[in-house]
């Protein structure tokens, strides 16, 4: 069994599903739009999450598409990630998906549309230390072992 992290979090739309895990081997959990949009053609929308989150200390939440978005909605977050930190949490700090629409007609989302999923990913913070050198040889650039 998986170890559980106690996590605070705050619905907007209380009518909204609590985020939860959809399966019992999952290791992320869906976001809900919290309303209905219209993402126009090779546009970003931002679009509410429905959930402010306190993130715990030495974690992170990272936020990715589901793997369904693109194929059923065409529609990609356009940075691939997002990170939530720990200090968002405020009271106007509400979850927002920016999700591109890489398609040539408009996507509409309705409210209650799983979109995103979030994952706890463990952290640690570096420090660090500046050196003159760090290795004698350099390994190559992008595709360079084959």
């Amino acid at each position: 069994m998986n170890e559980r992290t106690r996590v605070k979090i705050i619905r907007i739309d209380k009518t909204l599903p609590i985020p939860e895990y959809q399966t019992k081997g999952a290791v992320a959990f869906d976001l809900y739009a919290r309303e209905d949009a219209v993402v126009a053609p090779k546009e970003i929308a931002r679009i509410a999450g429905n959930v402010i989150i306190e993130t715990p200390p030495g974690y992170m939440f990272m936020v990715v598409p589901r793997s369904s978005t693109p194929r059923k909605y065409g529609l990609s977050i356009p940075q691939g990630i997002g990170i939530i930190d720990q200090d968002f949490c405020g009271p106007e700090d509400e979850l927002i998906l920016q999700l591109y629409n890489f398609t040539d007609k408009p996507v509409t989302i309705e409210r209650g549309t799983r979109l995103a999923q979030a994952v706890l990913v463990k952290i640690a913070l570096a420090e660090f230390e500046e050196v003159n050198e760090i290795a004698p040889n350099s390994r190559g650039g992008f595709g360079s072992t084959g």
